[in-house]
């Protein structure tokens, strides 16, 4: 069969939900709804996202749905029993995992921190589910007082290690997330270990750029894997490389904010023509769900709104761009962890069939199932929508 697109520009808007899931209640998230809840609590300007089928998908306050989509239009459940990066981003790859990645919410027990400690020979702060941003401004002169490292989760399945760098060298602060990484196995097999260092002086302590993730190896044979088995090039931008352990990645590029994530895509686009260009705007999650910040939340929404027509003058004939999510962050509610919710499925382009509604998609698998079979390949799990979407099928 001829490849029905030339290019796919898979974009990740990170825990923009569109509604509880029915099993929601079981998590804890029951009537979480990421862009419904923000679209009650403020006026949302969203006309190119509209204009694609966005409402359509299911109403929205004050975002009336258009007669003829310019895009195809879904939603897509969790077929995994998580609500995590990780377990989003491998489901979408064909994994869909039979039981969550281990949380934290209370701190890691003594079975993983004594033995953490005594490989890395001092002692640790913290130890308890905390803002990344407040927990350096908390302990940061502490850290320095002490030299000893601070550790922390959040509503990720994550061991965070932070370290201001003029006291702890990046290299000594990876060698510990390495270390970390090899003891937390089993039971204790959380998602990522990720090396949070920042700078600065009490009271103004930033986190740097040199961040760095150390992921759970992806099970052989998923998306990524398959397209480099096809040749396909593969166009990392943001944390997917580390969430996939860069396999199958033939070029990545790390991403400061939303804003620097959508410079990255439009230069990415310039220089790869064919593949998979595969992008998360983190700032969603990161900057606005976990701080229950609905004002950002809706300010992040716009922006991406604003950018899209620029996007779109990039594209060629032969893309096609699926806009999606991980899972949700529902910033209106009194939780700051992520939520169980059904992501958004937007696919347009030059030869995508206009105002094709793709449904409730069993799992985010169908994504990947989609973009394999595009490049003549096939995954685990999920069924492709090519053919719904492609003009002149």
């Amino acid at each position: 069969m001829r490849q029905a697109f030339e290019r796919v520009i898979w974009i990740v808007l990170d825990s923009v939900g569109i509604g509880a899931m029915p099993d929601a209640a079981d998590f804890g998230d029951e009537g979480s709804d990421t862009l419904g809840n923000i679209a009650l609590r403020r006026e949302l300007h969203l006309p190119n996202l509209q204009r694609l089928g966005l409402a359509n998908i299911r109403r929205l306050n004050r975002l009336p749905l258009v007669e003829r989509p310019a895009g195809a239009y879904g939603r897509c459940a969790l077929a995994s029993p998580g609500k995590d990066t990780t377990t989003g981003h491998w489901e979408m790859a064909g994994i869909i995992l039979d039981k969550p990645f281990p949380l934290y919410p209370g701190g890691f027990p003594p079975e993983v921190i004594g033995p953490f400690e005594e490989r890395i020979g001092r002692k640790t702060l913290g130890n308890k589910a905390a803002s990344g941003t407040e927990i350096i401004q908390e302990l940061g002169e502490e850290h320095i007082r002490t030299g000893w490292p601070i550790v922390y989760t959040s509503a990720d399945s994550v061991f965070q290690i932070a370290v201001h760098e003029s006291v702890i060298p990046l290299e000594q602060l990876y060698g510990m997330c390495e270390i970390a990484r090899g003891i937390l196995q089993g039971t204790h097999q959380v998602g990522r270990v990720i090396a949070r260092p920042f700078e600065g002086e009490p009271g103004s302590f930033t986190r740097t750029a040199n961040r760095r993730d150390y992921a759970v190896p992806p099970p052989q044979g998923m998306l990524l894997d398959q397209l480099a088995d096809k040749h396909v090039p593969v166009y990392a931008i943001g944390k997917i490389s580390d969430i996939f352990l860069q396999r199958g990645i033939s070029a990545h590029v790390k991403t400061k904010n939303n804003d620097d994530g959508m410079k990255k895509t439009i230069a990415a686009m310039g220089e790869q023509a064919s593949g998979l260009i595969f992008i998360n705007l983190v700032d969603f999650d990161q900057q606005f769900g976990h701080r229950n910040d609905v004002e950002g939340y809706a300010q992040a929404l716009e922006a991406v709104d604003l950018w899209l027509p620029d996007l779109e003058a990039k594209t060629t004939p032969g893309d096609v761009v699926i806009l999606t999510a991980d899972h949700g962050c529902d910033p209106t509610t009194p939780s700051t962890d992520h939520s169980r919710e059904y992501t958004p499925l937007l696919a347009f382009g030059a030869e995508v069939n206009e105002g094709v509604n793709l449904g409730t998609r069993r799992t985010l698998a169908d994504i990947g199932q989609t973009v394999a079979a595009n490049f003549g390949t096939a995954i685990f799990a999920g069924s492709s929508f090519l053919h719904d979407i492609q003009k002149g099928q």
